[in-house]
């Protein structure tokens, strides 16, 4: 049978609200009823209902994250910057996955809420109007962590995107190179269709460089995609002499697809890769990536919920992060 707090009371001799003062912190305890309470907590293994400690206060100091795909190096390691700030500010995670599916985002939007969490950190590349609403609904705060929500009416973390895909192949031009290629990731992300492409284009215009509508790929995140995105651009009579691939786990497939084709990196064609997760120091040689800061895009937005969740003032709810380009061996 589970231990309450009635049975520590009545092993410590004392009432409690002492008990419940000592589990608290309250400070407003003798110390030698304190150590008496503590010692039968330790002997009874007691453990705080944080269900009812929760109905109580109204807080359940629990917040709820929704996450695309864990398994995702890039979901990963913003996650890993939300958990270590909801640790530091004494939080608990309840993390879901949405396998990237819109009626799924909603059910676990709705589930979380049913769990009475406090606040919900929430990632997916596709904000409609449908999930607008529910976040407007919503009766504690959300907080958007590498999600673009474009009328800016729900807090979020980012950086420039469209910035960031024009500083690459911003670059790629003002080396020579007429012939860049780009393999995005999927176009109902809003990320990149409306903001890595635009910037991509941006940078050929600025360039004087004609847009071939044949070099644009759209992947899907994978390494597979990756693969197949080189493959048909090998077969293309006018072969790109470099390439700006909208992830790192892509920009892996596309660097193996051109080396088994003999071709070599960077010499015959430069990748310039994104995100800058572990991956990119995983092959020969090593990719020039953006550096997309995930760890602090999961932290400042982990940092920011909970200032919403306790009512503090937020100067501004639209946090735009720095980036830029690390250079390694994929590029001259």
């Amino acid at each position: 049978m589970n231990v309450t707090i009635y049975d520590v009371a009545r092993e410590a001799n004392v009432s409690m609200a002492t008990v419940s003062r000592v589990v608290n912190g309250n400070p407003n305890v003798k110390p030698a009823t304190r150590k008496k309470v503590v010692e039968v907590i330790d002997r009874l293994g007691y453990r705080p209902n944080a269900v009812a400690r929760g109905l109580a206060s109204k807080k359940t100091t629990t917040v709820g994250v929704i996450i695309p795909d864990i398994s995702n190096i890039f979901f990963a390691e913003l996650a890993r910057g939300i958990e270590d700030i909801a640790t530091m500010y004494k939080y608990n995670i309840i993390l879901s996955n949405s396998d990237q599916n819109s009626e799924k985002e909603l059910h676990l939007l709705n589930t979380m809420l049913g769990k009475q969490v406090d606040g919900i950190v929430f990632m997916g590349g596709q904000i409609n109007e449908e999930h607008v609403q529910e976040f407007e609904r919503s009766p504690v705060p959300i907080v958007l962590a590498g999600a673009i929500e474009e009328s800016n009416k729900v807090p979020s973390v980012n950086i420039d995107y469209k910035e960031a895909a024009f500083d690459a192949v911003k670059e790629l031009a003002d080396k020579g190179h007429k012939k860049i290629a780009f393999v995005s990731g999927p176009f109902h992300d809003t990320i990149n269709i409306k903001y890595k492409l635009e910037g991509y284009k941006e940078a050929l215009e600025e360039s004087g460089i004609t847009i071939n509508e044949d070099y644009i790929i759209e992947g899907d995140y994978t390494y597979d995609s990756g693969l197949e995105a080189w493959a048909r651009l090998e077969e293309l009579d006018s072969k790109p002499t470099a390439i700006f691939v909208g992830s790192d786990e892509m920009a892996l497939g596309v660097v193996h697809g051109a080396q088994d084709s003999d071709w070599a990196i960077p010499d015959d064609v430069e990748v310039i890769s994104f995100d800058n997760t572990r991956l990119a120091l995983m092959v020969r040689p090593q990719l020039t990536t953006i550096v997309q800061p995930l760890y602090d895009i999961g932290a400042v937005a982990m940092r920011l919920l909970t200032k919403l969740m306790n009512k503090e003032n937020v100067d501004e709810q639209t946090v735009v992060l720095p980036h830029r380009i690390e250079h390694r061996g994929s590029t001259k």
